[in-house]
């Protein structure tokens, strides 16, 4: 696969309002509120698993799920191959978060062409139950946050191909659905049920506002207890 040039690229498209302050508010939180927030609703299995982390440290992000699915194939005609996959990244939206189930745990399943591409319609970010290839240009020149399984430069001619998108798909014990909400940051990756996507960000706000007052009296020396007492969040 060639390397893009060093050369700017494109603005990046913008989501819609609505989405932007979803992405916005989300982006202020952490999956710990969150997943805290989900539990206490009875919503349980949506953490995606631990080994799904990201190429770098620092890395984080939210968004709406695209979720996209992939298998193992043996097929090596590059148009078969690459054509569904061009018309899965012109279906990215500014705001989405391409979330992929491969079904295959050896080859790389993005890259960095494909990272520019989809950085410039406006992803904010990638998650991936496989491998991600071509590292330091996407860390370095598209810098689009990824997470994913493990990196490998074995490429998909002859071993896999892109499916479907815009379907649901299953990671781990998680099922995701397009337009689900995706909060992703260095503790792992969650993804909310788009039908309590409000009502789980507004309890997490609240969440994280006891949290900080209860880190400022513990802080300034307060005894453990007593923050608890006062906001009962720990």
């Amino acid at each position: 696969m060639s390397k893009a040039t060093t050369e700017s690229i494109a603005p990046n498209a913008v989501p819609p309002p609505e989405l932007q302050d979803l992405i916005t508010r989300f982006g202020r939180l952490y999956t710990g509120a969150v997943n805290d927030v989900l539990d206490g609703m009875g919503v349980s299995d949506r953490v995606l698993p631990h080994g799904i982390v990201a190429l770098r440290h620092g890395m984080r992000f939210a968004g709406r799920a695209m979720p996209t699915l992939g298998a193992p194939s043996l097929e090596t005609d590059m148009d078969k191959l690459l054509l569904p996959w061009m018309e899965m990244l012109q279906a990215i939206r500014p705001g989405d978060v391409l979330v992929t189930q491969p079904n295959d745990h050896q080859n790389a399943h993005f890259g960095e062409l494909s990272s520019h591409a989809a950085k410039i319609a406006g992803c904010q970010g990638v998650v991936i139950d496989g491998g991600c290839r071509d590292i330091d240009y996407i860390l370095h020149q598209s810098k689009l946050p990824v997470f994913c399984r493990y990196t490998t430069p074995k490429d998909i001619k002859g071993r896999w191909k892109i499916i479907d998108h815009h379907v649901p798909i299953k990671i781990g014990e998680t099922t995701i659905n397009v337009g689900d909400f995706i909060l992703a940051d260095l503790d792992g990756v969650i993804a909310i049920p788009q039908e309590i996507t409000l009502e789980v960000l507004e309890k997490a706000e609240e969440t994280a506002n006891k949290e900080n007052l209860t880190r400022k009296m513990i802080l300034a020396g307060a005894p453990p207890l007593d923050a608890y007492l006062k906001y009962r969040v720990f």
